[in-house]
């Protein structure tokens, strides 16, 4: 009797936060989403997320070897499995290194790279960063990748929808200045410059509706 009456609240919780809550957010805020500026992606439910923050110029296996050097590690790709075992890290406060981050997307794609650094003992704290390869090379026809850093603080409940979501850290620059100068202090970079990014931020939510701060700018690490 108690397992039938878990599984019913567990199918209504689902139903609820998975698939009503984000409609409803986006029958009450879809101005948010038409006034959507091009450097922010956005969840699989069509929710703003996080704005683009920083960026790397080299080809996949420069940048997969540099965030290996700069002690990085590749996130999993969401699976049972891996949603089984980054579960069992916050539970028991153990290591998962190479725990998933969830999906978002930027010009349509999911992220085609991700990297995290644990902090601590769990997956529960972690410095992580999303990159997707654009289609518009950067100097000498070099790829360039444009990606979002943030900061996981915990794992909590959507402010938004109520889904189970990691919340972040609102400073957006320190976790851009983070990523690039791991890799500058790894040997990585070979110069560094900055572009237009969402502007100015001082009041920005993300898809869990988290606070977040930022003045805007993408920085931009040219591996060696």
């Amino acid at each position: 009797m108690a397992a039938g009456v878990l599984a019913a609240v567990l199918i209504v919780y689902l139903l609820v936060c998975y698939l009503v809550m984000p409609e409803l957010w986006l029958f009450r805020d879809r101005s948010l989403v038409a006034d959507l500026s091009r450097m922010v992606t956005t969840t699989e439910d069509d929710i703003p997320g996080d704005p683009i923050n920083v960026g790397v110029v080299g080809a996949k296996q420069q940048v997969i070897k540099a965030f290996a050097a700069a002690g990085w590690d590749p996130a999993d790709k969401i699976t049972l499995l891996s949603s089984v075992e980054i579960g069992l890290s916050v539970a028991l406060d153990r290591p998962d290194f190479d725990a998933p981050v969830s999906a978002l997307l930027y010009e349509g794609r999911k992220q085609d790279l991700a990297f995290e650094k644990p902090v601590g003992r769990s997956a529960d704290e972690r410095h992580h960063v999303r990159f997707w390869l654009t289609t518009t090379p950067a100097g000498e026809g070099q790829p360039l990748w444009l990606g979002y850093a943030s900061f996981d603080r915990g794992v909590g409940i959507s402010h938004d929808t109520g889904q189970i979501t990691h919340h972040i850290g609102p400073d957006l620059d320190a976790e851009r200045e983070l990523v690039i100068g791991d890799l500058k202090a790894a040997g990585q970079i070979s110069m560094t410059y900055d572009r237009a990014g969402i502007g100015e931020t001082k009041g920005g939510r993300n898809g869990g509706g988290d606070p977040y701060f930022t003045d805007g700018r993408v920085l931009v690490g040219v591996l060696k």
